[in-house]
């Protein structure tokens, strides 16, 4: 065959609190080539706590960066997107895109001691397809997957059922992230993670704290990060401690009276406070994936009336909303594609919807609700014009909440729409899903490939879709996408989607690209983010002078 060769150029809450990985693993001990390994501690507050610690279950896209000081990948990106070389060497590609196989390093070893090989790969992939382990992995990013074989120690073959080109992608995201065999095997939750699911990152988790913090040691063995890294060897740090700290302000208070070294998720409020202070420095980055978004479930009344859908869009001024949220540091959607990723969105959409209060009243009229009650609200039939989101409580980033409430006032005062917003805990949100009570799903997705979060969220029954739209076009559309190895012919593919569910059938509303902010003191150096998802990289190459 000829062959096309490439360079690599909780579910619930954890009760752990046990001080280390299992007896294999190595210690934290000082020392290590390279340049790394030097010492030192670090306390970072971050937005989120994490809802697990199993990156084959990872959803949080603010818990990026803790996957990854954890847990290592087949293969890395690189500034413009290309694949590089992390614990596979390199690969290739049969010309039928069918097959590819890979040679990985011989020389990396998982916190329990356990050997990386091509078994243990396998083990991941088989695992990640099992039955009822993570449906929606096996249903969108290994839906092409067929079967893995280790055909030497350290040679890997995967065999698809059909070309797909996310595939790729996929082994670089961090639900690929490395899962020792042993742990796939023994682990008391696998899918929550914790100290006894481990991996072949820099880190090993020692601790986590419910509510309060996560704290991660130095794997002194580490020596081989992907290409592109500042150094080589171990991390710098001995330590690190990640504080779940929720309130914004409470975050930077932390920053400035010296209690942490690095937040997340600076508030807009506080940035001229950051920029103002000398021994402090902000970073920013607009994450790739989809743009945030309010979803409209078209299964249900009112937005089953196409009508209804635009005109709550158009009762809207979402750049007066974002400026009173964020103070002009939120970047302006008009996609289901964010802006953050380049490739696929499709910058025709721009200022061809929203902020027409007159269209919207005469658009409400139009489907029947021309009536007010005492209140204000529109009524029809004697029901007001009522539609719902409940969103779970750990999803909650950006100070979303403060957002739905603006956007709660804009409806009400321009077209007498009456948007209920519920923050509720994971359970009550997960039941709300289940009985299709509710008219809006908020959702952004920080994946590094466009093409995954628009399988997950707008193909006929994908994981995601709660929308409950369906159309065989788009689905064609997406499919012809994902299998295309061309990047032009997905670009065309995928603004054919952005029209359809954007200006065609208006199924969202586009809100705003997600991005980070990271604000760190004096004396903390290596503080960068991923080059492709835009989101905080771990803590590899972080120093600190303290």
């Amino acid at each position: 065959m000829k062959l096309r060769w490439g360079a690599l150029a909780l579910a619930g809450v954890l009760a752990l609190t046990a001080c280390g990985a299992e007896s294999g693993a190595p210690s934290a001990a000082a020392g290590g080539e390279g340049g790394g390994g030097d010492g030192g501690s670090l306390v970072w507050a971050v937005e989120t706590q994490p809802i697990t610690f199993n990156p084959h279950q990872w959803g949080q896209n603010k818990a990026r960066l803790l996957v990854h000081n954890q847990f290592d990948n087949l293969i890395a990106r690189g500034r413009n997107g290309e694949f590089l070389p992390w614990l596979a060497k390199s690969w290739k590609v049969s010309e039928d895109e069918l097959t590819y196989t890979f040679e990985l390093r011989d020389d990396v070893t998982f916190h329990d001691g356990e050997k990386f090989d091509a078994a243990s790969v396998k083990a991941n992939l088989d695992q990640l397809v099992s039955p009822g382990y993570n449906a929606a992995v096996s249903a969108i990013q290994l839906r092409n997957f067929d079967r893995a074989e280790a055909t030497a120690p350290h040679t890997l073959k995967v065999t698809l059922k059909a070309p797909d080109g996310l595939f790729l992608d996929f082994l670089s995201a961090p639900y690929a992230g490395q899962v020792s065999p042993k742990s796939l095997k023994n682990a008391k939750d696998l899918k929550a993670g914790g100290v006894d699911v481990v991996g072949t990152g820099p880190f090993i988790l020692d601790r986590f704290t419910p509510g309060q913090e996560v704290r991660y040691r130095r794997n002194p063995n580490y020596d081989w990060p992907p290409t592109g890294s500042a150094h080589q060897g171990p991390a710098h740090l001995a330590e690190i401690t990640y504080r779940f700290l929720p309130e914004a302000a409470v975050r930077v208070g932390a920053l400035t009276s010296g209690q942490v070294q690095v937040i997340e998720g600076v508030p807009a409020t506080e940035i001229g406070l950051i920029k103002s202070d000398p021994e402090l420095k902000l970073e920013t980055s607009l994450n790739s994936g989809s743009a945030f978004s309010y979803y409209f479930n078209v299964s249900r009344p009112p937005f089953d009336d196409k009508r209804v859908r635009e005109a709550f869009r158009d009762a809207v001024d979402v750049d007066a909303v974002l400026n009173s949220v964020y103070q002009g540091t939120a970047k302006r959607a008009w996609s289901v594609i964010g802006q953050g990723s380049p490739q696929f969105y499709d910058p025709s959409l721009e200022k061809t919807f929203g902020n027409d209060p007159a269209r919207a009243n005469r658009l409400l009229d139009e489907a029947g609700w021309k009536e007010r009650d005492a209140e204000g609200f529109r009524v029809k039939d004697g029901k007001r014009l009522t539609v719902r989101t409940v969103n779970a409580a750990p999803f909650v980033r950006d100070r979303r909440d403060i957002l739905a409430q603006a956007v709660q006032a804009a409806v009400k005062q321009s077209a007498g729409i009456d948007f209920q917003v519920k923050i509720v805990d994971q359970g009550t949100a997960q039941k709300a899903v289940d009985e299709n009570e509710y008219e809006i799903f908020e959702n952004s997705r920080g994946d590094t490939d466009a093409g995954a979060a628009l399988n997950l969220i707008l193909a006929k029954g994908a994981a995601i879709n709660r929308t409950k739209f369906e159309s065989a076009e788009l689905d064609r559309l997406l499919a012809d996408a994902s299998a295309a190895a061309d990047l032009a012919e997905r670009k065309k593919l995928y603004a054919k989607v952005q029209k359809i569910v954007v200006t065609d059938e208006a199924i969202l509303l586009p809100v705003y690209v997600p991005a980070d902010q990271i604000a760190y003191g004096a004396g903390v150096t290596g503080i960068t983010f991923e080059p492709v998802s835009g989101t905080p990289n771990s803590a590899y190459d972080v120093r600190t002078g303290t």
